[in-house]
């Protein structure tokens, strides 16, 4: 085990070495922070926003306000911001119910969905979109984990789908994350060659750059409230942001076809999703940097670590390849005793609703699952990869750092 002095020295050293970058991620917050502020201000929020509801919510100020101030800051025509979204998993499934009928094509041009979204699209017999009649077509990324342009192009060609899905994030694969360039590059592809939707998984994502993939030409953004635009401080929900029309049918979907957005009771009121909110900017911009530290501390230990040391990041997400299901499970175990709740449980691998292999997660958060607080998981299969995330300070970060070169920097 190395010692503390040292494993100080490697992180300062990781942090001059990574100096610019952390420069321009000091400028994307500000951007994005003058952004949501210019919402609030725009929506003229006031403390009677914050309050409670109950029963049908009919008239409910702080449920309507909150999802326009989401809407702007998210560049989007309109959006639902909901505590009632279970999940982002949940906001998808409501999202994409929603805008697809019996008979209506999916194509996916990221490749498979993470494995519980997977499910909702293709696995019968549970009331899944198969189940509906909505037929599912892929396209694999490049080796190179790019879109595959002359593919889309083929298959756009061959027949017209209804929705084309983007995974933003990399799920439990081995790719980095799209950049907003690179989304920008695939939707205007998209949209020169059909009218289908664009429909963007947007989980991880939001705040990492200036804009967000609705600035960018997309017509549906989904996200969790649990990651990056929950700011740490919102206890449940998710949003769906984009055209106004599909946004409607999407409020038809969550609640009932006659009703949409017009009810809907919060009875603990909504301060912790504005306030959320209004921290986001910062606290991915933290999380941010501390992926960079956890790239360049493990790169200096001789670990792969995606997105590669150095290189800007696509969302808040590090992968680490231990190649080794031991290293993987150690490594967990140091995140999860670093952790502020539940420092001192041990994660074991366990056979995780919705996925195919047995799955290890460090969460030791306020919020039960956030991964916008210091997180890592993993599937337990070769090259036993483990996706760490978040932080909701980068002491705390600095910190989970400082501990994983003194446990493992005299393993190399």
């Amino acid at each position: 085990m190395m010692n503390r002095d040292k494993a100080e020295k490697i992180l300062k050293d990781c942090e001059k070495e990574n100096a610019d970058l952390f420069e321009q991620i000091d400028k994307t917050a500000l951007v994005n922070t003058e952004k949501v502020l210019r919402a609030f201000s725009e929506c003229r929020i006031a403390e009677r926003h914050l309050k409670g509801t109950t029963g049908y919510g009919y008239g409910d100020i702080g449920r309507e306000a909150l999802s326009k101030v989401f809407a702007l800051s998210l560049g989007a025509e309109d959006a639902i911001a909901s505590p009632y979204f279970a999940s982002g998993t949940h906001a998808l499934k409501v999202s994409l119910y929603a805008l697809l009928r019996p008979g209506d094509e999916m194509l996916s041009v990221t490749g498979a969905p993470y494995d519980t979204l997977m499910n909702v699209i293709t696995k019968k017999g549970i009331g899944s979109l198969a189940d509906y009649s909505v037929s599912y077509r892929q396209l694999d990324l490049t080796k190179e984990g790019d879109f595959d342009f002359p593919a889309i192009e083929r298959a756009l060609s061959e027949r017209e789908p209804k929705l084309v899905f983007i995974t933003r994030s990399r799920g439990y694969s081995d790719r980095d994350a799209f950049t907003i360039e690179k989304l920008d590059e695939a939707i205007s592809f998209i949209k020169q060659r059909t009218k289908a939707i664009v429909f963007v998984d947007n989980c991880y994502g939001e705040f990492v750059e200036e804009r967000e993939p609705t600035e960018v030409g997309a017509d549906v953004m989904i996200g969790s409230f649990t990651k990056n635009i929950g700011g740490g401080l919102a206890p449940s929900g998710g949003y769906a942001a984009g055209r106004k029309d599909l946004i409607e049918q999407i409020a038809y979907g969550l609640t009932a076809p006659s009703l949409g957005t017009e009810i809907g009771s919060y009875a603990l009121g909504y301060q912790n999703f504005f306030q959320g909110l209004f921290n986001a900017p910062h606290v991915v911009a933290g999380a941010l940097k501390g992926s960079i530290l956890f790239g360049s501390a493990f790169s200096k230990m001789g670990y792969k670590t995606i997105p590669k040391n150095g290189t800007h990041c696509g969302d808040i997400i590090r992968s680490i390849v231990f190649n080794d299901p031991e290293k993987l499970i150690r490594f967990c175990g140091i995140i999860q005793s670093v952790s502020p709740i539940d420092s001192y449980v041990v994660p074991e691998p366990w056979d995780m609703p919705g996925y195919d292999h047995e799955v290890i997660m460090a969460a030791g958060t306020f919020v039960g699952g956030a991964s916008l607080e210091l997180t890592a998981d993993a599937p337990m299969k070769k090259p036993y990869i483990a996706y760490v995330q978040g932080g909701l300070t980068y002491e705390h970060i600095k910190l989970a750092v400082i501990k994983c070169i003194e446990e493992f920097g005299e393993d190399q």
